[in-house]
Order: structure tokens, then C-alpha cells, then sequence
């Protein structure tokens, strides 16, 4: 397995260099600065514009076509290179070394060089970032020991070997390393901006960016306006000179604004008007399945939910999930019953054992659960859901609400909060009891799973701690046989199933609105759409 495992190293090796001398780009063309604009949804404000502190998809879709990592992605969301032109792995598969892109340049005009991308990745790992994606980087030597304060940043496995060689070093053979290359977590930094405004380096005027566009105006509420970066090393390969990000929670609204051809593309839309959309605009609407699981979960920090699986399990087993994608969401969505959705490259998605019995039987174990917790008619639970403000959070939250007072009893109260404000509620033990969470994995793997249960990740909020989930979690992250791997992965996630921590309602589709003038766009796993892939050809005339 690991002679195989080489040999696919070295030829995707040598494949990323081919395809880097080819010059194939995702849009025409264009030299010169030509004012074609691309007007965008994008949903709630994102909570940052640093690289290596955005948690929300609102923040990371900007910062793709802010900043260029190592890796890039293509249209359909395959890996290719980047801000590296190749690279090579060992023998062992645990010393990458790329070679970057000897034209890049930062917005300012300075040349992108390996120590960008040292510094860069050091920042993630280091606690006083406080980033919580800091263990996404654990497969890097020491990595871990840093994020725990035990070694400086400086002792992490990356090296820059000259201006444009970069080499890390790797603690464990991690099969899923480039696809994490891709995320903002791993971009470089321009130095000099992070010495000169400290944590003000992203407002519009400091933000010195090494992507397609460069930052002008961030308004929030409003819009981002993002304009063509004319240092960027491919900028005569971007087709679309300004890109408007339009920031808004409400989804009628934005659907509004779309059909009044104010947007070109839309983030979401209504789910209430899905069908009217079906009909009417079918060559506009792009729904397709992605790897996003849909879930509530619990607060394990206090009652009523600590130490009462049992009390957990009823809610779970309350909820009716084919009507939910029935007669709720509407729009195609997969019904889970576990955590990891399907489309995870040889992997086998885990399910409750009791998925498949007669609705009438999970309802009456449901109703024995409840009763054993100590609630009955006369002493129902009292339950408050948090979700962040949404047409779509809401009607899921009354549904999932009336299932549980049908079925058990149970009076759920529903409190909605901005979206900023609502993951600051998320990470405060004491101020919620049920909450609404969505998971769109970081790279096609189980891992990017598996992980965010783990009891020491940056985004465990929901407080589940087991130690023998844990020592399996890192066992998978060292072992070399990949069959292994994946039954260790498998198991992790029956053990979360087992566990209880969350609900997994469904596992998400894409769906988009987009103009037929937006030439390029294609639905992908991931959903990550990038503006330079597009183009816009509006009819003559």
C-alpha cells in the first residue's frame, strides 16, 4: 500500500507541473482593464477578512479571491497548482517540497516568496492568533506542541529553503495534505502590513493581498468590493475586473434583488420559493449535493444535556427527517442519519443502527427514552433552539419544534441572533442549550470530520470529550495503512453516533441562482466558486 501510495505521489508530482506549464486558466483572456463587474450574494457578514482567523464560508469564498495558497482549485473544485508551479514528496510522504511561482506578486508590486508562506503558517498555529482552525495544521511537525504552548511558532516543520522554495515537514503521512493547502488557514502573509498595522492589516488600504483581487471597500451590512489585483501573476487569465460580495441574512431579499437584475449570482435562495424557481428559472438554478452536513447540537457543558444520552438520543429519534427534506427544505437534500455525508473518497458513511426500523417503533423507543429521562406531560422538557437569523434556520427550527411537542412533549422556545453575534453565543458554555451548527468539510476526506469532535479543536463549542474517541482519532492521524485508516475513521464516527452530541438532519445541496451572462460556473462537491473562473458574455444588441 504505501509502495502504491509513492508511486501516486510522484506522478500527481509531475502531473501539477505539466499542467502549470500548459497556462490553462478558468476565464478569457483579457490584458487590460475592460470594467466588467460580477455582482454577488454572499450572506452574512463574514466575521473577518484574516486568513488565518476566518471559521465562516461568508469569509473564506472572499479570501479565495483575495489570496492564492500553495494549492488552488479548479472550476469543479480539483487540486492544481497554485502559488506552487510543482512540488515533490519523499519517499515516505512526509517532506513536501514546492516550487513556488516565480512571478507572484503581493498587490503592492513585492514579490510572494517562501518566508511569506513560513510566517504565514506559523501565525495559524501560534495561540496568540487564537485561531481555531489551528489544528487543521496538526499533521505538521510540532504543530501541535505549539497550538498547546509548549514550543514556539518558530519550531514548526516549515522551512523556506531559498526565495522560492518551501519545504514541510510532515510528523505523520497525511493523505488529505494538499487539500489542506487550499484553505486560508495555510496562506502566506505580506510581512511588512502585519509589522506596520498589527491586527488592522485586512482593513481596505492595509490589506495587501497576493490573489486575483485586491480589497477596496468592505461596508458592512452592505457590500465587499473586491478590484482586479494587476500584479497578480495570471491577472491576464481573470475575465472579470470588479467583483461586488452583497452581505445579507435575509434570503427573500436577496432573491429580490437577483430577479430585479441586481445580482448576477445569488448565495442561496428561499426555500419557500423553490418550486416558483423550478418552474420558472430552470436554467438559472444550480442545486447539487456537496459534502455539508446540516445538524443541531447539544450543550454538553450543563444540564438538562450533560451526562443524559439517553434524554439526547429521544430528540434525535423525535425528528421526522423525511419530512424535513419532504416538505421543508424541498430542494433534494439527503436525510442523515449520521455525521459524515457521502461523496468522501473511499469512505463508507456510519448510520444509526436504528435508521432503518418502522416509523412507529423509533417513535415509541423515542417516547421510553424521554419517559426514563424523567419527563412526562405533566413535566415536559423546556428547551430553547438557537439558530442565526434565516428564512430557511427558521421554518427548519418551527418544524423540528413541533416534532418534538407531537411526539415527546417537549416546549422548545426559538431565539435567533445575527450571525457575528450568534457564533460568540456558540462559544460561551452558558449561554445556550441546543444550537444550530452545519459542517462543509475542509477537504474531501473523513478526517475534516472527525476532527471537529475532538476535545481539544478550536471549534468543539458543544463540550464532547471522550478519551477513547480521542486516542482513535489520533491513531487514524498516524497510521500509514490506509484500509486501517478508514475503519478507524468509520469507527470514530460510530462513536460519535453512539455519543449523541448532535442531530444530523440532512446532508446539505449547493443552490445557487446565476445569470445565464456568467459564463464558467459549475456546480461543484466543495462549493467553493471562485470569481476568477468566470466570465460575462451579455447578449449583443
Amino acid at each position: 500500500m504505501e509502495q502504491s501510495l509513492n508511486r501516486f505521489f510522484l506522478f500527481l508530482s509531475v502531473t501539477c507541473t505539466l499542467v502549470a506549464c500548459t497556462g490553462e486558466g478558468g476565464g478569457e483572456p483579457s490584458a487590460a482593464s475592460t470594467g466588467i463587474e460580477l455582482h454577488r450574494g454572499n450572506g452574512a457578514d463574514p466575521g473577518t477578512m484574516d486568513p488565518h482567523l476566518a471559521e465562516d464560508d461568508s469569509a473564506t469564498e472572499v479570501l479565495r479571491d483575495l489570496y492564492e495558497g500553495l494549492i488552488g482549485e479548479s472550476v469543479n473544485s480539483e487540486l492544481e497548482p497554485a502559488g506552487a508551479v510543482s512540488w515533490q514528496i519523499s519517499d515516505d510522504g512526509l517532506e513536501y517540497v514546492f516550487q513556488l511561482q516565480p512571478e507572484a506578486r503581493w498587490s503592492n508590486s513585492d514579490p510572494v516568496v517562501a518566508e511569506d508562506y513560513v510566517v504565514g503558517l506559523r501565525r495559524t498555529v501560534d495561540p496568540s492568533t487564537a485561531s481555531v482552525y489551528a489544528q487543521l495544521l496538526s499533521p505538521i511537525v510540532n504543530a501541535t506542541a505549539i497550538t498547546a504552548g509548549e514550543l514556539p511558532p518558530e519550531a514548526l516543520g516549515v522551512e523556506a529553503l531559498d526565495p522560492h522554495t518551501l519545504k514541510i515537514t510532515l510528523a505523520s503521512l497525511t493523505p488529505y495534505f494538499l487539500g489542506l493547502l487550499t484553505l486560508s488557514q495555510t496562506y502566506p502573509i505580506h510581512r511588512p502590513s502585519l509589522a506596520e498595522h498589527g491586527n488592522q492589516f485586512t482593513r481596505p488600504g492595509n490589506h495587501v493581498t497576493n490573489g486575483p483581487y485586491k480589497l477596496e471597500d468592505f461596508i458592512a451590512q452592505a457590500h465587499i468590493k473586491l478590484v482586479r489585483n494587476e500584479h497578480y501573476w495570471n491577472s491576464d487569465d481573470v475575465a472579470i475586473d470588479t467583483v461586488y460580495y452583497y452581505n445579507t441574512e435575509d434570503r427573500s431579499a436577496e432573491f429580490k434583488r437577483y430577479r430585479a437584475g441586481e445580482l448576477d449570482y445569488t448565495y442561496e435562495i428561499p426555500n419557500t420559493q423553490y418550486k416558483w424557481i423550478q418552474e420558472n428559472l430552470p436554467g438559472e438554478l444550480h442545486a447539487a449535493p456537496y459534502l455539508s452536513t446540516y445538524y443541531y447540537a447539544f450543550n454538553l457543558h450543563k444540564p438538562p444535556f450533560k451526562d443524559n444520552v439517553g434524554l439526547r438520543m429521544a430528540l434525535s429519534m423525535a425528528v421526522d427527517r423525511e419530512t424535513l427534506v419532504e416538505k421543508v427544505t424541498r430542494i433534494g437534500e439527503v436525510t442523515a442519519y449520521g455525521f459524515v455525508p457521502p461523496g468522501i473518497v473511499e469512505y463508507t458513511s456510519q448510520s444509526y443502527e436504528w435508521a432503518d426500523w418502522p416509523r412507529d417503533k423509533i417513535i415509541g423507543e423515542a417516547r421510553r427514552l424521554y419517559h426514563e429521562a424523567g419527563y412526562s406531560d405533566e413535566n415536559p422538557l423546556r428547551v430553547e433552539i438557537l439558530y442565526n437569523t434565516s428564512e430557511n434556520h427558521k421554518r427548519l427550527a418551527v418544524a423540528i419544534a413541533q416534532m418534538w411537542k407531537q411526539t415527546l412533549g417537549v416546549e422548545a422556545t426559538l431565539f435567533n441572533e445575527e450571525w457575528k453575534v450568534f457564533l460568540q453565543t456558540r462559544q460561551k458554555p452558558d449561554a445556550w442549550e441546543i444550537a444550530r451548527f452545519g459542517w462543509i468539510g475542509d477537504y474531501n476526506d473523513a478526517n475534516t470530520y472527525a476532527e471537529i469532535m475532538h476535545s481539544t479543536h478550536g471549534q468543539n463549542y458543544i463540550g464532547f470529550v471522550d478519551e477513547e474517541f480521542d486516542a482513535l482519532v489520533e491513531a487514524a492521524a498516524v497510521e500509514t495503512d490506509l484500509a486501517k485508516r478508514r475503519k478507524m475513521l468509520q469507527q470514530a464516527e460510530r462513536m460519535i453516533l453512539d455519543g449523541y452530541p448532535i442531530i444530523p438532519f440532512y446532508f446539505y445541496v449547493s443552490k445557487h441562482l446565476v445569470k445565464p451572462h456568467v459564463k464558467g460556473f459549475e456546480s461543484n462537491v466543495m462549493d467553493r466558486n471562485q470569481s476568477r473562473h468566470y466570465r460575462i458574455e451579455r447578449p449583443k444588441g
